[in-house]
């Protein structure tokens, strides 16, 4: 059984070319963490990746190099559970949540994708589920321009969403008034065509459930008969109680669990009953390994997942997933979630009548575009 030689955290970050701003932060670049784990020179390199913020990146190679890779170098490269719990474990006074596990993330992600390759098997596959074509909606609408032209942007957008073969859509809210956010509702509905879906993302901005509640009923106002899909975090992740007062008052389901980490948070979030629907993102709380722990016990629970981002990696955890919804998928054109800036073109996910298709190759199936990682490499 090969062993872990090599790890290599770099820090990259990804200008947003246009002013682009969600209800909490203004968003200038997109910082990552990418990984790459060798156990020999003859094996492939495993290849891993999470987010960091608009900041942050160095900061999260630096905790690969000093906290995790002293742990995982030398482990047996098929021990992927058994690492994950003794770096959680030896990490326990400088981390359990935060930084560290988006760090702890990307490892555990490199680790599942170098086991791929080497069994040269996709990901997918080698989780349990098939090569298949999976749901996804497209995201975006957030807030750009000057406020006047708002309404008709977010119309353009979905139109322009509906073109290229999605029906399922999400857009921001929070970032104006509630009167305003109620008249981009209704514009995004104008364009959907028939069994079309319409979600919200308020990214925290509420400050309360009262104040939640009452945005959500204007929403829900502006969107008549066509109804909302779900409304996703209107109150602070650390509000359980809040959101699962939501969840029982409104019509709407509610979604939370973008920023939640390890099986930990998300088993209060299902005992508190305080999302109708669960948004895992591997690259936040703890990677792969836990993203399926997560998801097995909200399948034992009656909830379904939506994952957050990363739809590169998602794709593949929703086919061995059968509690999924659907996947996130930005197009790269929008210059909104930009990490396939450094992947290769011919290895980026495809897209296709409102799915995104899960590569046959192994692994998560992408290759890094190294000039483009050096372009962006923060050194």
């Amino acid at each position: 059984m090969p062993t872990i030689t090599a790890i290599r955290a770099r820090a990259i970050s990804i200008p947003v070319k246009t002013p682009t701003r969600i209800s909490t932060r203004i968003l200038g670049q997109r910082e990552y963490l990418v990984v790459e784990v060798e156990a020999g020179s003859a094996e492939p390199i495993g290849i891993g990746y999470s987010y960091a913020g608009t900041a942050g990146g160095r900061l999260l190679a630096q905790i690969v190099n000093e906290l995790l890779a002293p742990v995982a170098l030398g482990a047996a490269s098929e021990d992927i559970l058994g690492i994950y719990d003794r770096i959680y474990q030896e990490t326990l006074l400088t981390g359990r949540r935060g930084m560290l596990i988006r760090a702890l993330s990307a490892l555990d992600i490199a680790l599942w994708d170098l086991a791929g390759k080497r069994a040269n098997l996709p990901l997918a596959v080698l989780l349990g589920g098939k090569v298949r074509a999976i749901p996804a909606y497209a995201s975006g609408g957030y807030y750009r321009g000057e406020p006047k032209d708002a309404e008709e942007l977010v119309r353009e957008e979905i139109a322009h969403n509906e073109r290229q073969g999605f029906s399922d859509h999400k857009i921001k809210v929070g970032g104006a008034s509630i009167a305003a956010d109620a008249r981009r509702v209704a514009a995004a509905i104008e364009p959907i065509r028939e069994g079309g879906r319409l979600a919200l993302d308020a990214n925290n901005a509420y400050p309360n459930a009262h104040e939640a509640l009452r945005a959500i009923r204007a929403f829900e106002r502006a969107a008549g008969e066509h109804g909302l899909w779900w409304v996703e975090e209107p109150l602070s992740p650390d509000d359980i109680a809040g959101h699962a007062e939501l969840a029982r008052v409104v019509e709407t389901p509610i979604a939370t669990g973008e920023i939640a980490q390890t099986r930990y948070e998300f088993r209060s979030l299902i005992e508190q009953r305080a999302a109708d629907i669960l948004q895992p993102d591997a690259g936040v709380l703890g990677g792969v390994s836990e993203w399926m722990r997560i998801a097995r016990t909200a399948e034992t629970f009656g909830v379904p997942v939506a994952p957050h981002w990363h739809a590169n990696l998602h794709v593949h955890l929703a086919a061995a997933t059968p509690n999924c919804l659907s996947v996130e998928h930005f197009d790269l054109d929008k210059d909104i979630y930009n990490f396939e800036q450094v992947i290769t073109a011919a290895t980026r996910l495809v897209a296709q009548d409102g799915t995104v298709l899960c590569p046959d190759r192994p692994g998560m199936g992408f290759d890094l575009d190294e000039a483009a990682m050096a372009r962006f490499e923060l050194r």
